[in-house]
């Protein structure tokens, strides 16, 4: 294995000093060592002598003024709030349209540059600029994963890049627990399992999480698809990584994998549908009872 680019330029600098100073006799050996260590050419070894000997001063970057200005903030804040708050990828597309209806209502008031500044704004733009506005509203909670770590070895570890996305049947499965902030006891889970390719979004509640009902609500779902189940991705709970429903997987030949410890984004389809579907109609209360699991279902 190589020396690493920081590993090159101390050798160099080391290299230099006593290169500098060396009778030309000795020049020549020196070089040699030096395109032995770190693989270059005899003329890259000694320009990168002469620059270690005589570095550069590093050039100050001129400010630039902001594309964006503060005028623009307030118009896109307003129209981010009206859409519930979507981020740049999902926001991005609509902008023209959102822009236009608002204006024709009176909620907007735009100049003309304003207007053309909304319009032309990126999707990472977007994200940046409301980046302090999302963190302000971000949830603080805990994570109720408890892993299964037995069986992990037996279940391949897929991150979000993996998979084909435009083949329907490979889903991303997540449960969302309605705790209500006090995690003591048992409260209802609602199991939500997301097609990557179309988006396609089932939802089941029960009553907590333990595997058998997780098992027949993920069952239940499989019946009901539109299109046949052909993978299966969770993260590392144990209510997913555990015997029955890896030989289950196993029998009606469905691909099961797990996501990374600790990386929500490798579940980002049915993390995003978490939200967007689960609480924004559910919310965050608590629900702890037989009744409320079947009226959460009949919601769903």
């Amino acid at each position: 294995m190589g020396l690493t680019m920081a590993e090159r330029r101390a050798v160099t600098k080391e290299v230099a000093r006593r290169y500098h100073k060396a009778p030309k006799k000795l020049k020549g050996a020196m070089l040699d060592e030096l395109c032995v260590l770190t693989g270059w050419s005899r003329d890259h070894a000694r320009r990168a002598l002469r620059a270690a000997l005589h570095p550069r001063a590093p050039r100050r970057r001129a400010r630039r003024e902001p594309t964006y200005g503060t005028e623009i903030m307030e118009p896109l804040r307003k129209i981010w709030a009206t859409l519930d708050g979507p981020c740049g990828k999902r926001l991005h597309p609509f902008m023209s349209e959102i822009v236009g209806v608002m204006e024709r209502v009176g909620e907007l008031e735009l100049t003309p540059p304003q207007r053309d500044q909304l319009l032309q704004m990126s999707a990472a733009t977007i994200d940046r600029r409301l980046a302090p506005d999302r963190l302000r509203l971000r949830l603080k909670g805990r994570s109720r994963t408890k892993p299964g770590t037995l069986l992990k070895h037996q279940v391949k570890i897929r991150t979000f890049s993996d998979w084909d996305e435009n083949r329907p049947g490979f889903v991303e499965c997540d449960l969302v627990g309605h705790e209500g902030g006090n995690a003591q006891g048992d409260f209802c889970q609602t199991l939500d399992v997301t097609d990557v390719a179309t988006g396609w979004t089932d939802l089941r509640a029960v009553k907590n999480k333990a595997q058998r009902w997780v098992f027949e609500a993920l069952c239940d779902i499989k019946e009901t698809l539109p299109f046949e189940l052909l993978g299966i991705d969770s993260d590392n709970g144990a209510e997913f990584i555990n015997a029955h429903l890896i030989r289950w997987c196993a029998d009606k030949k469905i691909t099961f994998t797990r996501s990374r410890p600790y990386r929500k984004n490798d579940g980002c389809f049915v993390e995003q549908k978490n939200w967007s579907v689960v609480r924004q109609n559910v919310g965050y209360l608590r629900y702890d009872s037989d009744a409320e699991v079947v009226v959460l279902n009949e919601l769903y």
